[in-house]
C-alpha cells in the first residue's frame, strides 16, 4: 500500500509539472505575469490578436484585411506575389516613439529594459509570432537591430551569431529576410561615414561589419542585401574631398560584389537613395544620381535600387517619379513602403495610407512586371501617440490594404484602357515614318530642318492633363 501511495503521489506531481509547463506556454508575454521568469520563455506575445484574415471591403473589423487577399489573382499574379510584404524589425520591434523632443512612449510588455542577448532572443520570438499572425513571408533587419553591440568586433559577432541561430530556427521554411543590411550610421565611429570615412580604420571596420552581415544574409536565405548610407555624404565641402570619398565608396561596393560572388550569395545588392538627413548631402541623392554613380564606376549590372517613398519626397520628387526613373534605368529592385507628411519637413516614416499615392506606386510596379526578388518592406513606424500593441497590427493591415487597393485600381485602369489611349494619342505623331526615323537615330539635323521648312509652324495639341487626372481619379 505504501508503494502504491508513493507511486500515485509521484504521478500527481508529474501531472502538475507537465500542466504547469503547458500553462506557461499559453500565458501572455508580460514581464509582470507569473510565468515570464525564464529568458527562454516562448509563450504568446499577442494573446488577444488572432491570425489576420481577409474579410472583404464591407468588414468593419480593424484586425482583418479588406482589400488584401493573398491568393487572389490580379493581372495574372497572386496578390502576395505582386506585393511580397515584409516587416521592418527596427521600427516594429525596436521603435520606442522617442523623438528629438521627447522620451520613449512605447513600452511593450515583453521588454525588460535591457539590450542583452537574452532580451534579443525574446524579442525575436515576438517578431516571428507577429509575422505569422500577419500572414506575411518576409522580414528585414539591420545587424545591430537584432543583436547587441559589444566592446570588440569578435564579441559583437558572437552575439550576432547567437541571435541569428534563433532566427534561423524560427523562420522555418516559409519565412525569409527580404533583405539584410549593416547599420553603419549609429555608432560614434561612423560619424564621418563608413565607406566614405576619412579614417582608414573606420573604412576597414565598416567592411568587416558588412562582410559579416552578408554572410548572415546568405545563411538565412535573404533575397537581397541593402546599402543605406545615412552618413555617406558631407556637412560642408570646405573640409571634404568629394571626389576621393566617391571613389572610396565605389571601391567599397566593388569589394561587396566580389565577396558576394566568393561566398555564393545569390541575393540582389540594393542601394537605397536618400538626399540628406542625417548628413546635409548624401551621395546617393535620388534614383537618377544613384544610376549615374553606378554607371560611372561600372556597377550598373551589379546593383539595383531600393526606393523609399519618404526619401524621394525629401529630394523634391514624387515617389512615382523615382520608381519610374529606376524602372526605366532597369534598376527598380525593391520598395520601402512609407510616406511623409507634407506639413513636416523630415523623414517621418509613416505607413502609406493615401490611395492616390499607392495607385501611382502600383502603376510602376505593374509596368516593371513586379518586384521579385524585391518586395514591399514596411519601413514605417507607429506614430508617437499610438502606444497599444494592437496598433502594430492595425498599422500594417492599413498599409497592406492601401497598396492592395492600389493594385486593384491599376487593374481597373488597364482594363478600361482610357488612360493608356490618352497617352498613346499624345505621342501618335511619332508613330509615323519620320517619327520612327527619329527614334531609331536616323534623322539628322539637316533632314529635320528640311521637314520643318516643308511643314511650317507646327500645330501643338492639348495634353489633356485634366482628363488624365479625371480618368485616374475615377479608378480610386
Amino acid at each position: 500500500m505504501k508503494f502504491r501511495e508513493i507511486s500515485v503521489l509521484v504521478l500527481c506531481l508529474l501531472g502538475f509539472v507537465v500542466g504547469a509547463i503547458a500553462d506557461s506556454h499559453t500565458c501572455p508575454a508580460d514581464l509582470n505575469s507569473e510565468c515570464s521568469h525564464s529568458g527562454d520563455w516562448e509563450g504568446d506575445f499577442f494573446p488577444g490578436i488572432p491570425k489576420i484574415k481577409y474579410e472583404g471591403p464591407t468588414s468593419k473589423n480593424p484586425l482583418a484585411y479588406k482589400w488584401y487577399n493573398a491568393d487572389e489573382e490580379i493581372l495574372g499574379k497572386k496578390m502576395k506575389d505582386w506585393m511580397r510584404f515584409s516587416v521592418a524589425y527596427w521600427h516594429t520591434f525596436r521603435g520606442t516613439g522617442a523623438d528629438p523632443f521627447g522620451a520613449a512612449t512605447k513600452h511593450w510588455p515583453w521588454e525588460d529594459g535591457t539590450n542583452s542577448v537574452a532580451m534579443a532572443k525574446r524579442r525575436m520570438r515576438a517578431n516571428f509570432e507577429f509575422i505569422n499572425k500577419l500572414g506575411v513571408e518576409w522580414w528585414c533587419f539591420h545587424d545591430r537591430d537584432i543583436a547587441p553591440d559589444a566592446p570588440t568586433l569578435e564579441e559583437t559577432n558572437a552575439n550576432f551569431d547567437e541571435v541569428v541561430a534563433v532566427a534561423k530556427e524560427l523562420q522555418g521554411t516559409k519565412i525569409k529576410p527580404l533583405w539584410v543590411t549593416a547599420q553603419l550610421f549609429m555608432h560614434p565611429r561612423y560619424m564621418h561615414g563608413g565607406a566614405t570615412s576619412s579614417e582608414v580604420g573606420v573604412y576597414a571596420y565598416a567592411a568587416a561589419q558588412v562582410k559579416k552581415a552578408m554572410e548572415v544574409a546568405h545563411y538565412l536565405g535573404a533575397a537581397n542585401y541593402v546599402f543605406w548610407g545615412g552618413r555617406e555624404g558631407y556637412q560642408t565641402l570646405l573640409n571634404t574631398d568629394m571626389g576621393r570619398e566617391l571613389d572610396h565608396m565605389a571601391r567599397f561596393f566593388q569589394a561587396a560584389v566580389a565577396y558576394k560572388k566568393k561566398i555564393g550569395f545569390n541575393g540582389t545588392l540594393l542601394i537605397e537613395p536618400k538626399p540628406q538627413e542625417p548628413t546635409k548631402h548624401q551621395y546617393d541623392w535620388d534614383a537618377a544620381t544613384s544610376a549615374n554613380f553606378l554607371r560611372k564606376y561600372g556597377l550598373i549590372d551589379d546593383f539595383q535600387l531600393n526606393i523609399e517613398c519618404n526619401h524621394v519626397t525629401l529630394s523634391g520628387h514624387s515617389c512615382h517619379h523615382d520608381l519610374e526613373t529606376a524602372r526605366l534605368n532597369g534598376i527598380l529592385g525593391s520598395i520601402d513602403a512609407n510616406t511623409g507628411d507634407p506639413q513636416v519637413g523630415w523623414d517621418t516614416d509613416q505607413f502609406m495610407m493615401d490611395l492616390s499615392e499607392a495607385t501611382m506606386v502600383m502603376l510602376s510596379v505593374v509596368r516593371n512586371g513586379g518586384l521579385a526578388p524585391g518586395g514591399f518592406n514596411f519601413d514605417a513606424k507607429l506614430r508617437r501617440e499610438s502606444t497599444d500593441v494592437e496598433d502594430l497590427f492595425i498599422a500594417h493591415i492599413g498599409g497592406m490594404d492601401t497598396l492592395a487597393r492600389g493594385l486593384r485600381n491599376v487593374a481597373k485602369l488597364l482594363e478600361d484602357g482610357s488612360l493608356t489611349e490618352l497617352v498613346r494619342k499624345r505621342y501618335e505623331s511619332f508613330d509615323t515614318e519620320i517619327g520612327a526615323q527619329i527614334e531609331a537615330g536616323k534623322a539628322d539635323f539637316e533632314f529635320l530642318e528640311k521637314k520643318a521648312l516643308e511643314w511650317g509652324e507646327p500645330k501643338v495639341p492639348s495634353a489633356k492633363q485634366e482628363l488624365a487626372e479625371m480618368i485616374f481619379q475615377s479608378a480610386l
